[in-house]
């Protein structure tokens, strides 16, 4: 049931970094990184009938599942325990060409350039999930802490589902930007003062720094029975009083990628309304200064990497 995809774009994703620095000690060397992939089908398995030779696909982070436990009979393959990663233990996507079970390439609309959709594969997809999972609407209040390579995302999806969107960032200069992108206020979160005043005004917000915070003042920002959810990794532990929870029914949550299912939903839901990841791209041989490049963090908002 596998295909093969010749590569034609790959995002850089901050999980590149550690995975070449092998931080999360799962890395085999020699080590081929890339997980946000956009090609075109090279060849297929006999069994594989629902994709052709030709065809443009995308692969995120996950790449194959068991199939049969109870998670994927669910249809919530990514917490699969069998689950296989991309680029773990086989060449990921800065390679010419990669393989994955077919239950794992998705299909990507033809109104999308592949560059700007890269990123979507499982930067995307990680906003996009706890946004879908937490009926995210209209009535939402929500705030996106860290507009960078996820939180520019987030907003854009926070803002089609009709949510009112806040931005909190520790750059005051990304203020214009994160209101092009669809936010209605913006909160520098250096400004102690300006933080505090956010108390009760949030139903929902999702974290997408991976940076330390005052992450109390965020579960006071949550209105009763709110949600703090965390997709960025804070280098520190986090921790939290219990009051502020049991007050005000307040919940401390996680999220990752999504299903297979769900990135289809969510490629189909970003071409009818137009959302992209705002990009930078590099010819594949410039990959070691792309790298570099995210590393400073000098990029805005995400690298794509091209054959």
């Amino acid at each position: 049931m596998e295909v093969e995809i010749g590569i034609t774009h790959c995002g850089i994703c901050h999980s590149d970094l550690h995975l070449i620095a092998n931080d999360w000690g799962i890395s085999q060397y020699p080590f081929i990184p890339g997980h946000e992939i956009v090609g075109a089908i090279t060849a297929s398995g006999a069994d594989v009938k629902s994709l052709e030779v030709g065809q443009r696909v995308g692969l995120g982070w996950q790449s194959n599942s068991c199939g049969t436990c109870e998670w994927c009979t669910r249809g919530m393959e990514n917490l699969c325990p069998l689950s296989e990663a991309t680029c773990i233990r086989r060449h990921g996507g800065y390679a010419d060409r990669v393989r994955a079970n077919a239950r794992f390439v998705i299909p990507i609309p033809e109104s999308m350039d592949s560059a700007e959709t890269a990123p979507l594969l499982c930067g995307g997809i990680t906003v996009y999930n706890p946004l879908r999972t937490h009926c995210i609407n209209p009535t939402s209040r929500v705030g996106i802490v860290g507009i960078g390579g996820l939180g520019h995302m987030a907003i854009q999806f926070a803002r089609i589902f009709g949510a009112e969107v806040t931005a909190f960032s520790t750059s005051a200069a990304k203020e214009e930007e994160a209101r092009a992108l669809g936010v209605q206020n913006f909160v520098n979160n250096r400004d102690s003062k300006a933080l505090k005043e956010m108390a009760n005004t949030q139903d929902f917000i999702l974290n997408t720094a991976n940076a330390d915070q005052d992450w109390g003042v965020y579960l006071q920002a949550l209105r009763p029975t709110g949600t703090l959810c965390f997709v960025g990794v804070p280098p520190s532990p986090v921790t939290f009083h219990a009051f502020p929870m049991i007050s005000g029914v307040r919940t401390i949550t996680g999220s990752s990628i999504g299903s297979p299912h769900q990135i289809r939903e969510m490629l189909d839901v970003a071409a009818r309304h137009g959302v992209k990841a705002t990009i930078e791209s590099f010819a594949m041989d410039k990959a070691n200064a792309a790298i570099d490049k995210v590393k400073k963090n000098k990029v805005r908002y995400r690298a794509v990497l091209t054959n």
